[in-house]
């Protein structure tokens, strides 16, 4: 019976390998303490007991380590960013919200998506947000 729990092991660290996010290493743990549970007893109810016991205390103590490195992460900043709130002047006419135009902001040329207004060419505008590569923007009143 070690030699299935320890199998089981490796598979499952063998998917958390191939994945991106942590799916499986709560499993591996709880495979391991089960294999180990073998020595002690022959009893196959407790080893399961121990493998879910186990896997779900690693689940609960590491979920919150997790959500936190995770939080850090998805809100990487760029450096086009700094371009929100910047006035800039229209190249092309924006007609509806469909078209896209370009505009100069700090002496670069922008892609620039109107938000639902029309903008005539040298209108002053202001940038309101980046969506991909496109500068979405509003004329000054």
């Amino acid at each position: 019976m070690p030699f299935i729990w320890i199998g089981f092991a490796i598979i499952m660290a063998v998917c958390e390998a191939f994945t991106t996010q942590l799916v499986s290493i709560w499993f591996v743990f709880g495979s391991i303490c089960a294999a180990i549970t073998t020595i002690f007893t022959p009893s196959i109810p407790i080893q399961s007991a121990v493998f879910l016991l186990v896997s779900l205390i690693a689940l609960i103590i590491t979920r919150p380590l997790v959500r936190r490195f995770k939080k850090k992460r998805t809100n990487i900043s760029t450096n086009a960013d700094r371009l929100i709130g910047k006035t800039g002047v229209l190249l092309t006419d924006i007609s509806d919200p469909q078209s896209v135009g370009q505009v100069r902001v700090e002496g670069e040329i922008w892609t620039a998506k109107s938000d639902f207004t029309p903008i005539e060419k040298d209108s002053k505008v202001t940038v309101l947000a980046i969506e991909g590569v496109k500068l979405i923007v509003k004329p000054i009143q």
